[in-house]
């Protein structure tokens, strides 16, 4: 089968070389569509639940709020771990589901059972879903600065100006509003007063409550137009308020005005926000899971900067977490050991080699690799990350291996073979490494294959680094038996083998050291031995972590 494809390969030069050329278009277009971030998506499926209680204490929310829920939420299928917290006023339950399991379908089963246990809750709780995002989805944050506005104008803002537009932008979740005072209407009953006047507390928000809307009042005919009547009564100012009526009595009418101090105020706070020790208004921006975060950073800081006219003056965002700044330190990071290993590869080929056309022919399996393997992530859903080009990096030493081994083989061939048919030399030289080439590649491929049978956590973290390295080295065995051929066909030449300066400097010294292995193994087996031990008594008093230490 190999013999084959490298036959098709050099009889079908111009289809193939075609073929490459829309391989590299692929790769170049499927690397500007993958998804970049610092770290692969580790979160499960995962639903949350969160409930405000106000006023009640944690044991409240524990016993009122937490375990009728965690009663109706157990036995949902594919529910993995549920897991809960109460608070004061605030309960937030969890819920894991199996690997595979569609979020969306998950978040019905969790809010058809939420409807079902609603009415058994106290009135006054009050929540549901939260957004569909994962510990990794903060990627965002900053805080409100300037213009002399006092912490509720900058929380009215945040809320009413700033999040409603990056709430609208793709792959963002919700946008989160912290600090601040929230305005209110406050209602400040006089006690003396209402009992002079017979009225109740009852009374008093029934009038609020009934007295604060618009309604329709159906429509006047004109001929043949019609027009549509409405009554206002929604309340916008502390004064429409005081002047809605309680009731008529004989001596007059009754507002609330005069029973009640009607002022602006703010939401009770359960905690505050802090920056260089001054209160402060801060937004935190949450992805969806599985969206690309530095297309959403992009679309937050130009959607920022499409509002910062409309700020009051002298009020600025400024923002102390990117997550853009990490993906690009990291991605970056990678990207440069990246360039540098495919630089030292080169530079090697050419020392090792000795022949600068066999090492412009095994360096063209470099960018071709890596561009079906951009390809490849793309198709099986792989986002380009510190592990997966972690991978990428780690494979380049690979890649090239099969691609000398059939130039190198070539090469040979053509300097004893001259005079012979060009074509036919290089299809001999390529058939006769193919199978130990292959041997060769695939056992690499399979001894990452264990990485891809990991669950949970550290499969989702460290498969994208099997994946990665597996779809660069079958990139590069496919391409050294088709594409590798075709090149060497064009630039090879017979006659044109010298060897190496540091190849003759090494052979000898290389010779003797075999010579002397063979002569006495045993010496070589003891040292093996020693080292085998040595490497498992260091294994065993090494220090062991999950995660090595990151500093963002």
């Amino acid at each position: 089968m190999l013999d084959r494809i490298i036959g098709f390969s050099l009889s079908q030069r111009s289809f193939i070389l075609g073929a490459a050329f829309l391989l590299a278009l692929a790769g170049a277009w499927s690397a500007s569509l993958l998804p970049i971030d610092a770290f692969p998506e580790i979160a499960p499926t995962q639903v949350k639940l969160i409930m405000k209680a106000p006023g009640m204490t944690p044991e409240e929310v524990e016993a009122r709020v937490v375990r009728p829920l965690e009663m109706e939420l157990l036995g949902i299928p594919n529910q993995s771990v549920m897991r809960a917290t109460a608070k004061y006023a605030i309960a937030d339950i969890t819920i894991d589901f199996e690997e595979g399991t569609d979020v969306y379908w998950a978040r019905q089963q969790v809010s058809e059972r939420l409807t079902t246990v609603s009415d058994t809750l106290p009135a006054t709780v009050e929540g549901g879903l939260a957004p569909i995002s994962t510990a990794l989805s903060e990627l965002f944050m900053f805080t409100i600065e300037g213009g002399d506005l006092s912490l509720e104008e900058r929380r009215s803002l945040l809320d009413w100006v700033i999040r409603p537009r990056l709430r609208t932008l793709p792959g963002v979740a919700d946008v989160n509003s912290l600090g601040g005072r929230v305005r209110t209407f406050d209602i400040v009953p006089d006690e003396t007063a209402m009992t002079d006047a017979g009225v109740s507390v009852d009374q008093l928000y029934n009038a609020v409550m009934l007295n604060n809307g618009n309604d329709g009042a159906g429509r006047i005919s004109d001929g043949e137009e019609a027009l549509v009547v409405r009554s206002l009564g929604s309340a916008e100012n502390e004064q429409d308020i005081a002047n809605i009526v309680i009731r008529n009595t004989d001596s007059g009418v009754i507002r609330i005005g005069d029973l009640a101090d009607v002022k602006l105020g703010a939401l009770t706070r359960y905690g505050s926000v802090t920056r260089d020790g001054a209160e402060a208004v801060e937004g935190i921006v949450v992805a969806l899971k599985g969206a690309d975060a530095r297309m959403v950073v992009n679309g937050v800081e130009a959607a920022l900067e499409e509002l910062r006219p409309s700020f009051p003056d002298g009020v600025n965002i400024e923002v102390f977490y990117n997550r853009s700044d990490l993906i690009n330190s990291a991605v970056g990071t990678v990207t440069q050991a990246l360039i540098m290993a495919t630089v030292l590869v080169v530079i090697l080929l050419v020392i090792f080699l000795g022949n600068w056309r066999a090492a412009l022919v095994v360096t063209m399996i470099l960018p071709f690799s890596a561009l079906a393997t951009f390809l490849l992530m793309r198709v099986f859903g792989l986002s380009a990350n510190l592990m997966s080009l972690g991978g990428l990096a780690i494979a380049i030493g690979m890649i090239v291996d099969s691609a000398i081994v059939v130039t190198e083989n070539a090469v040979q061939r053509l300097d004893e073979s001259k005079g012979h048919n060009k074509l036919h030399i290089i299809y001999r030289a390529a058939c006769e490494v193919a199978l130990p080439t292959a041997a060769g590649t695939l056992i690499i491929c399979f001894v990452f294959l264990p990485l891809l049978t990991l669950e949970g956590l550290e499969g989702k973290l460290f498969s994208p680094v099997a994946l990665a390295i597996v779809f660069a080295l079958g990139s590069a065995l496919f391409l050294a038996f088709t594409l590798i051929p075709v090149f060497a066909a064009m630039f090879l030449k017979a006659g044109n083998r010298r060897e190496a300066l540091v190849m003759r400097l090494m052979i000898p010294t290389y010779e003797r050291l075999l010579n002397l292995a063979i002569r006495r193994p045993s010496v070589l087996y003891i040292v093996a031995l020693i080292s085998v031990l040595a490497a498992a008594v260091s294994y065993i008093n090494v220090g062991k972590s999950f995660m090595p230490t990151m500093n963002e």
